[in-house]
């Protein structure tokens, strides 16, 4: 690559851009100094009604207001992939400051007290994929964004019951487990086989009735990581839904990667297009093999690596000179979730596959990122959104998990570079 005079260096997300001598972006401060200052940032969140704003509201600006046009909220993924990132940095810093476990906790207590469907219906006390602002708990017809107002979509119950495991092994509080174990039992009450056009969830259902909309839900993964994590725990009743999930991701849903991916379709909460492929889900079934190796899959590399490699084929394009990654079809834009999820799952397959080539792609890609921290620690959930804030989940709660997860692989990318 041409290197590039400091003078011409462009503008991202509010800081001069860097590079090296031969051109390739460097990161506008450390990884670990831009983490710290977020974190510690989000830090000083004012409580509504006992929980961090953030928890309960998806769309702030940089001075913690709700943004007035934007009721609309998303508590499952927004805080499921929340106390992953909050468990993970308290784990990465030493596991010595209590706030950050504190703050999971918030997010889990929101989860298991606000955001559940009535306790009669097809989808009982199941946890909200939407919601509105404000409202605690969420009335019966919270469904926003593409939901319509009693729809839910199980997989965010998936993503949901697992958070709230993994916060039931680090605080003991039976709350957490118990609601991840109904999750887990309503999605194997509701599971169907699936073939080569159909999930074994929709996408949506109507919680009531459980009539479904959309025959694609491409997060699959979730469900069988609470599967698996339950099994470990001792719940054999889930052998049989874990197996038949697995059977369909294996040989259904990893195959369509060498095709067209039309098994990925359908993940984020405000589209609606049943074919409308995502960056999300490929790329968090990658990891999930990645982490279980061998005793998920006997070739589970090589199937990492094709769910990457249709990812980047797919989904990415270059900005800055740097290979960055969309989230779908609909939206070209390189949003801080899933592009820090790309880096993270990318950097993931290059340690397991030995390709220092990929490692540097991901390591741009994070480095970018990492661009839409500004010097207070406020996020941008785009880069070129002209303010800080924005969506809650692709600002912060599914960034920081993704930098933890790189960090313990490759912690010298934590420093300085010049």
């Amino acid at each position: 690559m041409e290197s590039r005079a400091h003078s011409e260096a462009p503008a991202l997300a509010g800081h001069r851009v860097r590079y090296d001598a031969s051109g390739r972006l460097l990161p506008w401060t450390s990884w670990n100094r831009a983490l710290d200052l977020e974190m510690h940032f989000y830090r000083s969140c004012p409580l509504d009604r006992g929980y961090p704003r953030f928890v309960t509201s998806t769309f702030l600006d940089g001075d913690w207001n709700p943004h007035p046009g934007r009721t609309d909220t998303i508590p499952a993924t927004q805080n499921g992939m929340g106390i992953l990132s909050y468990l993970g940095y308290h784990a990465l810093r030493g596991g010595r400051d209590p706030h950050w476990v504190d703050t999971a906790r918030a997010m889990g207590d929101y989860l298991v007290r606000e955001t559940l469907t009535p306790a009669d219906g097809n989808y009982p006390g199941f946890t909200r994929s939407t919601g509105v602002r404000d409202r605690l708990p969420l009335p019966a017809d919270a469904g926003s964004q593409g939901d319509r107002p009693y729809e839910i979509e199980p997989d965010k119950g998936g993503i949901a019951g697992y958070a709230l495991l993994c916060l039931a092994a680090a605080t003991g509080e039976a709350r957490y487990r118990d609601q991840a174990l109904h999750n887990a039992r309503v999605l194997a009450a509701h599971q169907a086989p699936g073939d080569a056009q159909h999930s074994p969830w929709p996408f949506r259902v109507d919680y009531r009735d459980g009539s479904p909309r959309g025959p694609v839900s491409g997060n699959m993964v979730y469900a069988l990581r609470l599967y698996d994590a339950l099994l470990d725990a001792g719940h054999s009743e889930f052998v049989a839904p874990r197996e038949a999930l697995w059977r369909w991701i294996r040989d259904y849903q990893i195959p369509s990667a060498s095709s067209d991916g039309a098994l990925f379709a359908q993940f984020f909460e405000d589209h609606e297009t049943p074919t409308n492929r995502t960056a999300w889900s490929p790329l968090n079934l990658a990891r999930y093999l990645l982490e279980r190796r061998a005793t998920l899959h006997p070739q589970w590399l090589a199937c990492a690596g094709r769910l990457v490699e249709f990812v980047r084929r797919t989904f990415t394009h270059q900005e800055y000179g740097v290979t960055v990654c969309h989230e779908q079809d609909e939206d070209p834009n390189a949003w801080g979730g899933i592009n820090a999820t790309y880096g993270a799952v990318l950097a993931l397959y290059a340690a397991a596959s030995d390709s220092p080539g990929l490692a540097e792609e991901a390591r741009a890609a994070l480095d970018f990122t990492l661009y839409s921290i500004d010097s207070r620690g406020r996020p941008r959930d785009l880069h070129k959104n002209a303010e800080v804030g924005g969506w809650q989940e692709d600002a912060h709660t599914d960034v920081i998990h993704n930098y933890v997860e790189v960090l313990r692989a490759y912690p010298a990318w934590g420093e300085e570079r010049s």
